[in-house]
């Protein structure tokens, strides 16, 4: 019974002393740490009679010390017909130079800081494409949706990885009922 003990704390006192040896091994290895700057402001990049595309940068960067994996990026936008059924919202994420006419995000690394000049940075964009619905065009849409006080939330979602495990993490952005009016009168420029 006693031997029993003496085993049962051993086993224990392993089980601790490797968990703190993981936990100091990561301390000094470093763990990545992805932050986010989205103060830009959506800007019209294509308009029709029938749509409009806007698209917001948002600038990540890696403050951490270790590398870290950005994958599975996409943009949700939340207008449900229940709030306003004149126009169909759709979103998608884009890395800065790499467009592509699938929603696809293709994976990639951001360098711990410092490590190379740029490659600890990333810029994507939030592109939200708005098609007008019943008949209407993508002006009259704008002008009910300014009159209305409609708000339009959208999650920025994205998948990272590094030392530590995969998650998810999620920027809410939106466009507020008194931005519709300057959107509306903006006229298309490159992203």
């Amino acid at each position: 019974m006693i031997l029993s003990h003496y085993i049962f704390g051993g086993i224990v006192l392993a089980i601790l002393l490797i968990w703190l040896f993981g936990k100091l091994l990561f301390k000094k290895l470093g763990i990545e740490d992805i932050r986010v700057e989205a103060d830009a402001p959506f800007v019209v990049t294509d308009r029709d009679e029938k749509s409009i595309t806007l698209a917001k940068k948002l600038h990540f960067h890696n403050e951490g010390t270790s590398c870290a994996t950005m994958m599975d990026a996409l943009l949700r936008p939340q207008l449900p017909y229940e709030q306003y059924d004149g126009v169909e919202a759709r979103g998608k994420a884009e890395r800065e130079g790499e467009e592509r006419e699938d929603d696809y995000f293709e994976a990639v690394i951001l360098q711990k800081k410092g490590y190379v000049r740029h490659e600890d940075e990333l810029n994507v964009y939030a592109i939200l494409r708005l098609t007008a619905r019943k008949g209407g065009t993508i002006e009259e849409a704008l002008k009910e949706m300014a009159e209305r006080n409609v708000d339009l939330g959208m999650d920025f979602i994205w998948m990272e990885t590094g030392r530590r495990p995969w998650h998810y993490r999620k920027l809410r952005l939106a466009i507020g009922a008194d931005e519709w009016k300057r959107i509306a009168g903006e006229k298309p420029q490159a992203k």
